[in-house]
This record gives structure tokens, C-alpha cells and sequence, in this order.
């Protein structure tokens, strides 16, 4: 694989990962609820959906992961789909939620999709 879609696909499962601890650790704590935009009630009564939100970010970065290392062509299957799944969370986030999430999440995702792509 291309070393420049190998590391966007890295920064991807990274940023991932660090949505797993927020949502799953952080969630509660003063930062995490500035970032968020959410009041400390708020943020205690919505602790365990956004720890169950956080263990499927924990998915995303597995797939990512094991489609960095995996020969192809299951490594490619693996990276494209988890790719587009985390654009298709980051699409619809920003339908619902906040417009911010395309630029924080889809756009990432698709800038690495893209240069799997190119890459194969």
C-alpha cells in the first residue's frame, strides 16, 4: 500500500481512537464536555450511549487496523469498507447532530478512502 494512504488510514484509526476514549472514559469530565457542547447533567444522564458510541468507534479503529496489516486483497476489502463507514457516520452526524462532524469525521474518511484507491 502507498505509504501516504498507509498513514492517512493510521490518522483515521487514530482519530477513532481517541473518540473511543472520549466517549467511553472522558465523557463526563469537563473538557470532553466542552468539546461537545454538553452541560455535566446532560453528559451524566447520556454516559452509557455515548460509552456504547464510543465501543463502536473501538470497531472502526479495529477494521482500520486490520486492514493496514492484512495482505490483499483482504486488506484493501477491509480498509475500504471501514472507510466508508466511518464517512457514512461522519455524513450522517452531520445531519443530525452537528455540521462540524463532516469536517471532523467524514472528511478525513474520504481523503483516505481516496488515496486507498489511488493506492491499489
Amino acid at each position: 500500500m502507498d505509504i501516504v494512504a498507509l498513514v492517512l488510514v493510521g490518522l483515521v484509526a487514530a482519530l477513532h481512537a481517541y473518540f473511543l476514549v472520549l466517549e467511553m472514559f472522558l465523557w463526563t469530565a469537563p473538557r470532553t464536555r466542552a468539546a461537545f457542547g454538553t452541560t455535566a447533567e446532560f453528559a451524566e444522564a447520556s454516559k452509557a450511549l455515548a460509552a456504547n458510541q464510543g465501543l463502536y468507534n473501538g470497531f472502526l479503529v479495529a477494521g482500520l487496523v486490520y486492514g493496514m496489516f492484512a495482505g490483499d486483497p483482504v486488506g484493501f476489502t477491509m480498509r475500504v469498507f471501514f472507510l466508508v463507514c466511518v464517512i457514512v457516520a461522519g455524513v450522517y452526524g452531520a445531519a443530525t447532530a452537528s455540521r462540524r462532524i463532516l469536517l471532523v469525521q467524514a472528511l478525513p474518511g474520504a481523503l483516505a478512502l481516496a488515496a486507498v484507491v489511488i493506492a491499489h
